[in-house]
């Protein structure tokens, strides 16, 4: 397939980004997000082409990374859903585990099931471990099926993991007798853990409908612009075709996030590995790639419910660019979860929002000006963030907008620092070491500071670094998981049993790629100590027990700080990934001339004093430039704060290196 024009569309909770990499270079494009989301793809893919002078239907690959998924289950805006189950397990997805979010706090509200009582439906059926005890009547399940008024149907029974013919024949008749899509447990999670196996089914079925009709409207509406069909990133970090998505909605959780990870992991520098840190309007997403390779879970929790399908491990904070400040009941300085937006977005958008938000507070303190432009030619209003930040300053018992401006710039940093300590220090590893890629439309703004209080003496900002989710699905691999529960004692389990299971896992992945003959297949083991309650995942290569036990007890090691030479090693879990290998677009800048970058100064706030700060202009900076701070650099969609003490440079791809001082 020619790939000389490559489209990406990442919609955010703000804005809907846009990277379209052509021959001659690549064309970004930042527009409002709607709703529904798929005018707003759209309306950003016309704004990118005409901009590029490129016809719609010279677009080669179109890959898209949406956030429909994550709203429905966050906002519980979901199908209505039936669960069909073993009879006596109706109540599983409402007993869920016996841990509490916060140990101390006696008053903490669980999340409402996805799947109220009266929608709950129970077959007598057993399935154990060692086989099908009692097997499913038929006409049982037709019957049950006559009852069942639902938009979508899961199917989760006892032990389906292990022995799932009993569900198989349940989810065949169903499909049979309903008009609805229905989501059977040993197709989306063929792992044991009762709650979790549930929970991650129903999640799906909940959310299935709803992707379905909006890559409905967006094939729909592509195509009759003559542009390719999207194929969708997932949780992953892998790209997968609309028809798959459509069957395994679920697994698209987590789906903008992950294309930001993939991107960031792409302008690795000389360290450890980066912290990758995407600052859009509504939350900021923090992730690890650790030497070159991104960090992934499968113990995940999106809205308090588990979704345990295979996802980039991202940690997600209330604290963006539109997110709302506000005051306590204590008196203290508040900023987020609560956000404004894209409508009515910031006080200073002009658009009717009156909430002073971070964005308020970046332009009074001079790093964004009047006259920067974000996405769609959206201009500010400093007038209107004065006026906001005033009524707050006023409720926090501030000496004016400008300190509480300050405030509100610290509260949001603080917030960021401790979600990138989350994935670092909480789990034993230096930050120091890291460097931390910076993007997202307000990223860039925040990064050096984060990065002075968390010791890190490197930054790194990538050309496009406010769109450079869209930028990360153009180079996003294809990617399939399959997952199988095989429990037994490391010492003694029978080496032909696990390469049997691991050739029915290969077999499953190769039949969902598109090109199979392209695919790399790995594989990996998910492994405890006996006794233990959480597994740690093992790469395998050609099985042999002894390795294996190496492997997870350097593994535990790195990651709990100690091993148990003499603890016997249990297996409990096994996985196979298909991956087809897609290149990033070549992003090397063409020649510049010797023009000045410098369009003008504006004092900017940096340590309590103010400082004449230059402003320079992102697309002249040439390859080589190496400046010292205080700057602001303005690209298209974000823009970089560098503070004094702190330096830049740029290579040859237009990436800006910020550099600290030991």
């Amino acid at each position: 397939m020619d790939d000389s024009v490559r489209l990406g569309v990442d919609v955010g909770g703000t804005f809907t980004d846009v990277v379209l990499a052509a021959v001659d270079g690549v064309t970004t494009a930042k527009v409002p997000t709607t709703d529904p989301q798929h005018e707003g793809v759209l309306a950003g893919i016309t704004t990118a082409c005409e901009t590029a002078a490129v016809d719609p239907d010279s677009v080669s690959r179109f890959r898209h990374a949406t956030t429909v998924v994550t709203n429905a289950l966050l906002e519980e805006d979901g199908a209505e859903t039936a669960l069909v189950t073993t009879d006596g397990f109706r109540d599983v997805l409402a007993i869920g585990r016996q841990d509490r979010p916060e140990l101390y706090d006696q008053s903490v509200a669980r999340p409402t099931p996805l799947v109220p009582a009266e929608r709950r439906y129970e077959l007598d059926e057993r399935a154990t471990t060692d086989g099908i005890e009692r097997p499913v009547d038929p006409d049982a399940v037709r019957d049950l099926a006559g009852g069942i008024e639902a938009d979508a149907v899961a199917v989760s029974l006892l032990h389906a993991y292990a022995h799932p013919d009993n569900e198989r024949r349940v989810a065949e008749i169903l499909r049979e007798e309903l008009d609805a899509p229905v989501s059977a447990s040993h197709e989306v999670l063929s792992a044991f853990r009762e709650y979790e196996r549930t929970a991650t089914t129903v999640a799906d079925a909940y959310v299935t409908p709803v992707v379905d009709a909006y890559l409905g409207r967006l094939v729909e509406g592509a195509t009759g612009r003559g542009l390719p069909e999207p194929r969708v990133m997932q949780s992953n970090g892998g790209i997968a075709d609309a028809d798959t998505v459509r069957e395994h909605a679920v697994t698209t959780a987590l789906s903008g996030p992950a294309a930001g990870v993939v991107g960031a992991s792409a302008f690795e520098p000389d360290a450890a590995g980066v912290v990758t840190f995407d600052m859009g309007g509504t939350s900021s997403d923090v992730s690890l790639v650790r030497d070159g390779v991104i960090e992934r879970t499968t113990d995940a929790d999106i809205g308090g419910r588990p979704v345990r399908v295979p996802m980039v491990d991202v940690e997600t904070v209330g604290a963006g660019g539109g997110s709302i400040a506000w005051v306590d009941a204590g008196g203290a300085l508040r900023v987020g979860p609560r956000s404004a937006g894209a409508d009515p977005g910031p006080a200073c958008y002009g658009q009717g929002g009156s909430d002073p938000t971070v964005t308020d507070a970046a332009l009074l303190l001079g790093y964004l000006g009047p006259n920067t432009t974000l996405g769609s030619g959206l201009s500010l209003d400093a007038d209107a963030a004065r006026e906001a930040l005033a009524e707050l300053a006023d409720d926090a018992n501030l000496d004016g907008p400008v300190a509480a401006a300050r405030g509100v710039y610290r509260v949001a940093n603080a917030t960021m620092t401790r979600t990138i300590r989350s994935v670092t220090a909480e789990r034993g590893d230096d930050p120091r070491e890291f460097a931390i890629a910076a993007f997202g439309g307000a990223g860039p703004m925040h990064a050096a500071a984060l990065a002075d209080r968390l010791g890190v003496s490197t930054v790194v900002v990538p050309r496009a670094s406010g769109v450079l989710s869209a930028l990360g699905l153009l180079a996003a691999d294809e990617r399939h998981d399959a997952v199988r529960t095989f429990r037994a004692r490391l010492d003694s389990v029978d080496p032909d049993s696990v390469e049997s299971v691991l050739g029915a896992l290969e077999d499953s992945v190769l039949d969902e790629t598109a090109t199979p003959e392209a695919a790399t297949v790995t594989f990996e083991a998910d492994c405890r100590y006996v006794g233990q309650s959480h597994e740690l995942g093992v790469g395998i290569e050609d099985f042999d027990r002894a390795t294996l036990a190496a492997r997870f007890q350097a593994a535990h090691e790195r990651a709990r700080g100690y091993r148990l030479p003499d603890a016997d090693v249990e297996l409990v879990t096994l996985r196979a990934t298909a991956t087809v290998n897609h290149a990033m677009p070549d992003l090397t800048r063409a020649a510049t001339d010797d023009t000045d970058p410098q369009t003008g100064t504006r004092d900017a706030a940096f340590g309590g004093a103010w400082h004449e700060t230059p402003v320079l202009g992102w697309s002249g900076l040439a390859a080589g430039t190496h400046r010292n701070g205080p700057a602001l650099v303005e690209g298209g969609e974000s823009t970089v704060v560098v503070p004094p003490e702190w330096s830049l440079s740029v290579d040859d791809r237009g990436t800006l290196r910020l550099e600290g001082s030991e």
